[in-house]
């Protein structure tokens, strides 16, 4: 759950963040192509390292 008020509507929080700047959904769109899609990594380390950020930002894994 986000921690800013967004934006009201039907679409995923995700989709009503970027409402709010949407100069920024290209860049970060891209940003995550490349991170899941063009990344050298396996999946186990990609979700180990998101599980471990979550952790350090205190996140409910």
């Amino acid at each position: 759950m986000a921690r800013i008020t967004l934006p009201p509507g039907d679409f995923e929080e995700p989709y009503r963040l970027f409402m709010l700047a949407p100069e920024i959904a290209g860049p970060a769109g891209a940003f995550s192509e490349a991170v899941y899609n063009k990344s050298s990594l396996s999946i186990r380390m990609r979700e180990l390292l998101r599980m471990r950020i979550a952790q350090i930002n205190q996140c409910v894994v």
